[in-house]
């Protein structure tokens, strides 16, 4: 049994029905997903899909490339992660790739999420993408080992890693270890201990080899969790068995069985 800990069930870029999602899944033996909000103005739909289903799972959150949008103060988070299916705060960070100039308004973002976070005592889904040091900065400022969380789709060294990681976080890996030229990222994805990994798809984004260029699902994790027990010379089943464990444990949750819809 595999998990995809970070989706995007609700994107419009996905080119499959929800039906079709969910019997790939199955196919591919991934029993649940987490699937991430982004954007304040989806999150009544993302609430809607994990009432609907009980095998995916959903945070409260909105992404740091997003600058004229609906921003949650920390006291609307907070409400908003009351839902029991509202598991984690985020997916929040800090994008200096995308996004240039002035970009103060999205480290106080970041500090409101992680605020969020600690008054529910529910994980972060931390983004981070040319920006490691003030992310790494404003985590410990602002006491986000309290809760701890995911550093998702790493793409960091092996420093960065383990400060993430001395932070109570998880370390976890997308499509992009199966990448070729990826080698930092595999580096990491060797060396991070088996209970703090998870796998993730980001789908629609960032399909892993064989299926690199299309348009990415949680069942094409399974990918993920075969390149890493390749690179850590131990089974796929390690790899799930330590991946699912995790997820459960992270975000305190009883595990069901499949709990396939």
């Amino acid at each position: 049994m595999l998990i995809d800990s970070h989706c995007h069930l609700d994107s419009t870029d996905l080119d499959a029905s929800l039906d079709e999602i969910l019997a790939n899944m199955r196919q591919y033996g991934v029993s649940h997903a987490l699937s991430v909000s982004v954007l304040m103005e989806n999150f009544s739909k993302l609430r809607a899909l994990a009432e609907a289903h009980p095998n995916i799972y959903a945070t409260v959150g909105v992404h740091p490339d997003y600058a004229d949008v609906c921003d949650p103060s920390v006291e609307e988070l907070v409400a908003l992660a009351a839902h029991p299916k509202v598991v984690g705060i985020g997916e929040t960070g800090l994008d200096y790739f995308r996004l240039k100039g002035d970009l103060e308004w999205q480290r106080e973002r970041f500090r409101r999420h992680i605020r969020a976070a600690r008054q529910t005592a529910k994980p972060l889904i931390i983004h981070t993408r040319d920006a490691a040091a003030d992310t790494l900065r404003i985590m410990a400022e602002e006491n986000a080992a309290e809760v701890g969380g995911i550093m998702h789709c790493f793409t960091e060294n092996l420093d960065a890693a383990n400060q993430a990681l001395a932070m109570n976080f998880h370390i976890s890996f997308s499509g992009i270890v199966t990448f070729k030229n990826a080698h930092q990222v595999k580096e990491v994805a060797r060396a991070v201990p088996l209970e703090r990994l998870l796998v993730e798809t980001d789908a629609p984004f960032l399909a892993p080899a064989p299926h690199r260029g299309k348009p990415n699902q949680p069942a094409y994790v399974k990918h993920v969790a075969e390149e890493i027990a390749r690179l850590r010379n131990i089974s796929l089943e390690e790899v799930a068995q330590h991946t699912t464990r995790n997820f459960f444990k992270l975000f305190n949750l009883e595990d069901l069985g499949c709990g396939m819809s």
